[in-house]
């Protein structure tokens, strides 16, 4: 028996508007906190005397926070966007003011992974509201506004995390969080009564979404203490990468055999969103290996200070924006729109060669300028892989779909991260002879003989610009499906089977 065909949901501009507002502010709130905690940690650690499992802190949220994201979407699929969104936003605020309380470094971290369990939703619910909003031909123009969320979180987050911590109090970078989420719980309770409903009755696949989790947090724990905590080659190390290994093809043979599994078949099947992902996790994957890695670069190597090297990524961010807005913004202009990312990613890599071919020679104007058009390219791929996949799927299956592309980008980041730093650590472990447990922070230090790393740095950019021309096979690769003119319907979709 099959669902009654309804008609399209319209949304004048002034509901578009109020919905993303409300969106912007809670993607600002995920945003805002990985960023503003950074500059807080060293004093968080002080006060705790308990420096040593500092790490932890940021450790847990992300773990938390990456293992629920497909989570999230399959759930609003479900139960619909509205009230899982803001049941996200309320963990987030619950798990922010049990952060500023922590008697203890042990709580606090338990209370960070309290907060990621809120936070991991945030962005790519809102991500997968816009998809139902907004026609894909028209999204992604939307999608690049997002872009700006992020610049803003990158460049106020590290500023109001200082301020806190010297001026005020640490706890206050969790605080500042209570009255944004507040804000954000009445600004999109209200704006998302509007938003059209697709979801139907599912069944939820515990045993797939345990076996995705679990096998997540070994895969983020092996990546997080390689290298650092425990060698490559140790026993623990290999242990949790063989459970990972394990566990994820018990997940894939779950996926192949269950009713209706946690993610379903026939969007992995999908040569869109198997294309667009690989494209998205290369690209996504390389920018934020560069954030982390670039500024140890501009200490070491090219000898800025630590403020110095924060000004100087600020050209890279702000390229990732430009980039992704524009290329949202020719999405809607565009009938070929793969021609942006398909310009945008091949510039970004002859933008790295320079650094990897001269990593000590160049002066820090012509770097950032480099910089400053890598990031550019590479944030053109995003609005057309995100709008790309929810193009491609239907209108039941948006939440998961969008879950599941921040998920592997998610996943993708810590392997490229733990690559890169595979050379860079190895390389420092070399030059310390052999020694263990090396640092970004340790690193920084020791700028007086860091000139010998620069070889080091120099097979960071050549892999970033190898893993853009991937990044850029694959988007050429990908099916240029024409953009729907129209939101979603449910006349779209295709209705549960009869009981």
């Amino acid at each position: 028996m099959t669902a009654p065909s309804a008609p399209p949901v319209r949304l004048d501009h002034a509901a578009i508007r109020r919905i993303f507002i409300g969106l912007m502010l809670a993607m600002f709130l995920s945003a805002l906190d990985q960023t503003i905690v950074a500059t807080a940690l060293a004093t968080i650690g002080l006060a705790y005397s308990n420096v040593e499992n500092l790490t932890w802190v940021v450790t847990a949220y992300l773990l938390a926070a990456t293992v629920v994201t497909p989570l999230y979407g399959k759930l609003s699929d479900v139960y619909g966007r509205r009230r899982v969104l803001l049941i996200g936003i309320a963990i987030f605020i619950i798990g922010s003011v049990a952060c500023a309380l922590s008697p203890s470094m042990p709580a606090l971290v338990a209370a960070r992974a309290v907060q990621g369990l809120g936070g991991g939703g945030l962005i790519a619910l809102s991500q997968t509201i816009v998809g139902d909003a907004v026609s894909p031909r028209e999204r992604g123009r939307y999608q690049g506004y997002f872009g700006a969320v992020f610049a803003t979180a990158s460049i106020a987050g590290p500023v109001l995390g200082g301020v806190f911590a010297e001026h005020l109090h640490w706890s206050f970078v969790f605080w500042i969080n209570v009255p944004l989420g507040l804000l954000a719980l009445a600004m999109t309770g209200r704006a998302l009564k509007a938003l059209p409903r697709h979801e139907r009755p599912h069944q939820i696949d515990l045993l797939g979404a345990g076996l995705m989790v679990t096998a997540t947090i070994c895969l983020l724990l092996a990546l997080n203490w390689g290298g650092t905590r425990y060698p490559w080659g140790s026993g623990q190390i290999l242990g949790l990468l063989g459970a990972a290994a394990i566990l994820f093809a018990l997940f894939v043979l779950r996926i192949a055999t269950a009713a209706e599994p946690f993610v379903p078949l026939s969007i992995m099947r999908n040569r869109v969103v198997a294309a667009a992902i690989g494209c998205a996790c290369l690209a996504y994957g390389t920018m934020i290996a560069l954030t982390i890695y670039a500024p140890v670069y501009f200490e070491v190597v090219l000898g800025q200070s630590a403020s110095g090297a924060g000004l100087t990524l600020i050209p890279f961010m702000g390229g990732v924006v430009i980039g992704s807005t524009f290329g949202g913004q020719m999405m809607a202009r565009l009938r070929h729109y793969k021609r942006v990312g398909l310009v945008g990613l091949p510039l970004a890599l002859l933008a790295l060669l320079p650094l990897a071919v001269f990593p000590a020679q160049l002066s820090i104007v012509p770097v950032a300028a480099l910089l400053l058009v890598a990031g550019a390219g590479i944030g053109t791929a995003f609005p057309i892989t995100t709008v790309s996949v929810q193009n491609a799927v239907l209108p039941w299956q948006l939440g998961t779909a969008t879950g599941v592309v921040n998920f592997v980008r998610a996943l993708a980041s810590a392997l490229l991260v733990a690559l890169y730093g595979a050379f860079l650590f190895g390389g420092a472990g070399v030059e310390s002879g052999g020694a263990q447990g090396v640092t970004l922070e340790a690193l920084a230090a020791a700028g007086h003989n860091a000139a010998s790393l620069a070889g080091h740095f120099r097979w960071i950019f050549a892999v970033a610009a190898g893993c853009l021309g991937l990044s850029w096979l694959l988007l050429m690769a990908m099916e240029e499906r024409p953009l729907r003119a129209d939101a979603p319907r449910m006349a779209d979709a295709v209705p549960a089977p009869a009981e």
